[in-house]
């Protein structure tokens, strides 16, 4: 029994094999999947030498305390936002020892949606380097809480090998 579909599988071995040959190693911080990126990754077997951590900061305290999101950015723009992606990403990239993170922060259902946030809005964020490239994208993935989630995987660790393979 897979935890994870093959081609999820296939695609975190390629990602693992980029930061590999790049000496780099990889953090994940995530609220809706909420570790499945890094499960997905830590299902290949010798990941241990390029994954370094993930953090799971599905609450808003939790992502203020251990990855330095500031709660008034929360507030101001909502945990499921851009800017707290990015600070997500950011957060982790300096709370590890990693040279690239990968963020998601999204509404995966089946409730919680809203005027403007609807179910199956997630941002993913990326931050490489200390000082380096960071942006957030924002994605709206069709289907239920699971297929929003996996798709979410998905679209990360897509992110995570065109950001490699480019270095």
């Amino acid at each position: 029994m897979q935890l994870f579909p093959q081609s999820l599988l296939m695609l975190a071995e390629t990602v693992l094999h980029e930061a590999r040959s790049r000496g780099m190693q990889i953090v994940t911080a995530e609220s809706c999947t909420g570790g499945l990126i890094a499960g997905c990754l830590t299902e290949i077997p010798g990941c241990s030498d390029v994954f370094d951590r993930g953090f799971v900061v599905y609450s808003y305290d939790s992502k203020t305390v251990n990855l330095g999101v500031p709660a008034e950015m929360i507030v101001n723009f909502g945990a499921v936002s851009a800017e707290v992606a990015l600070a997500m990403a950011k957060g982790a990239l300096h709370a590890s020892k990693a040279g690239i993170a990968v963020s998601a922060t999204g509404i995966a259902g089946p409730g919680g949606g809203m005027a403007g946030k609807p179910v199956g809005l997630v941002y993913i964020g990326i931050a490489i380097g200390k000082n380096s490239k960071s942006y957030a994208l924002q994605n709206i993935f069709e289907g239920d809480r699971t297929a929003v989630r996996l798709k979410t995987v998905e679209t990360a660790l897509a992110l995570l090998r065109k950001e490699l393979e480019a270095l």
